[in-house]
């Protein structure tokens, strides 16, 4: 057991202590022997005998857990404590259960000073009141060079309905198709390309399909998808349908004939022509690893995925941008965003950690250390480079500027979300694994679950 382990399992923090402070002295804790010697300052402790200098303002700064993140964080802190010497921060990692634990922190006043979030938790943080308005900072600090930098519809995916900005980039995660030229070749199907159609898409999937081993039982898909909020919705897009009306963010509309074409589009795939995977037929594996694992031919996937497929894939791989639906082309952009916490005792200090870590620098280190995509456009080619120098063979024919496609051309969309998302999520959640999952429940039941939906928003003027 290290000092830092005994510290944690022997301190008690005295009975009147507030769950905001005993969360910044066990988030420091957990976390201090990673980063004693970054920087002098990171090596301060709660425990210490040595009284705080009163005018350091401490700050907790919430973000993942996953390994290459931490070491990253503790040089960049280091940077920001040596710019910002009245400011101390604390970097604590999520915790695994992030969308419950973090709720559950924000309810008790016990969240962090500067947080990330995203997809659907993010705006239902924002919804309840628990993200700090960023509006007046923003009006403030940040001109209109940086702002236009940033996808359009990813930033605007961090106003709610009423105007309050709760979050800003932090960066850029984009969807794709990735496809395995190997198994393309081996069944002399064209590669996807820039002018695909679900059509295309379909077309492709039914040629790849295939039972290799003989034994009478599928075992390579044409691809797959995640059956999740913002994946299966802008496949609704492309039909030229919304989830959320997007001027009544209590009205559903995926009862509407667009949502329920492209939605009985996806099903018929896995169900009925059995050419698109359901996680069942993966044995329940992530879309990325049955890609990985050849189980799949093509797959919908995002460029947060780029790093582990270049090192894990044994064949050549391409990637294209996403299908154009008969309507329009859509591609998702994600919501990863910083928020600071509206109970925070220190908005200034959390407003200068936040620019820091939405700056050129933070992103470069995050695109270097895991091909992060940069929410930033100025940053595409550095970004792209980074690959390329690590992957130089892996790489040689990819098209990696397809995962930046949405961005420069404009046709990127972000999740849509109801007023009341949390029951929506639910709602959908259920109703979604009985239709494509499980395949039991065919898809006009969704005009039952829209009405439920809409049921649980609240009255809107």
């Amino acid at each position: 057991m290290n000092s830092t382990e005994s510290n944690r399992q022997s301190f008690r923090p005295p009975a009147k202590t507030s769950r905001r402070v005993f969360l910044r002295l066990g988030s420091l804790a957990a976390v201090g022997a990673a980063l004693t010697g970054c920087a002098p300052t990171l090596s301060l402790s709660p425990f210490s005998s040595e009284p705080a200098t009163p005018e350091k303002v401490q700050l907790v700064y919430q973000d993942w857990s996953t390994e290459w993140f931490p070491p990253m964080v503790q040089q960049l802190l280091a940077e920001f404590h040596a710019t910002h010497p009245h400011i101390h921060v604390f970097y604590t990692p999520d915790p695994e259960n992030l969308e419950e634990k973090m709720m559950a922190d924000l309810q008790a006043g016990a969240a962090p000073d500067v947080f990330e979030g995203c997809c659907d938790f993010f705006p239902i943080w924002a919804q309840q009141g628990y993200a700090l308005d960023l509006r007046p900072f923003v009006e403030a600090d940040l001109d209109q060079a940086t702002i236009n930098d940033w996808n359009p519809a990813q930033y605007r995916s961090f106003f709610t309905r009423d105007g309050r900005q709760y979050g800003l980039p932090k960066y850029h995660g984009a969807l794709a198709l990735y496809y395995n030229k190997d198994i393309f070749d081996e069944f002399g199907v064209e590669y996807p390309h820039a002018a695909w159609t679900h059509d295309d898409y379909l077309a492709a999937m039914r040629q790849l399909t295939h039972d290799r081993d003989g034994d009478g039982q599928t075992d390579l898909w044409g691809s797959m998808v995640d059956i999740t909020w913002d994946r299966l919705q802008i496949h609704v897009n492309g039909w030229g349908g919304h989830f959320v009306d997007p001027a009544d963010p209590a009205r559903c509309r995926m009862d509407e004939p667009e949502a329920l074409a492209a939605l009985e589009w996806l099903r018929a795939r896995m169900h009925d022509d059995r050419v698109m995977a359901t996680f069942l037929d993966v044995k329940n594996v992530a879309t990325r690893q049955a890609f990985i694992s050849e189980k799949l031919a093509m797959v919908e996937d995002g460029s947060w995925a780029l790093k582990d497929i270049l090192a894990n894939a044994k064949f050549r791989l391409g990637v294209a941008p996403f299908p154009a639906g008969p309507v329009r082309r859509v591609t998702l952009a994600t919501t990863d965003g910083f928020g600071i916490y509206a109970g925070t005792r220190h908005p200034e200090a959390a407003w200068e950690l936040v620019k820091f870590l939405i700056s050129k620098e933070y992103g470069r280190a995050m695109a270097r250390a895991n091909f992060l995509q940069p929410a930033r456009a100025s940053l595409i080619e550095e970004w792209i480079g980074f690959i390329q120098a690590e992957f130089p063979q892996q790489t040689r024919d990819v098209d990696l500027a397809a995962f930046a496609d949405g961005h420069l051309k404009g046709y990127s969309v972000t999740a849509e979300i109801f007023a009341n998302q949390t029951e929506a999520q639910q709602i959908a959640d259920a109703a979604w694994h009985q239709i494509f999952t499980l395949g039991q429940t065919p898809v006009d039941e969704l005009a039952q679950v829209c009405r439920q939906i809409q049921a649980a928003q609240p009255e809107t003027k």
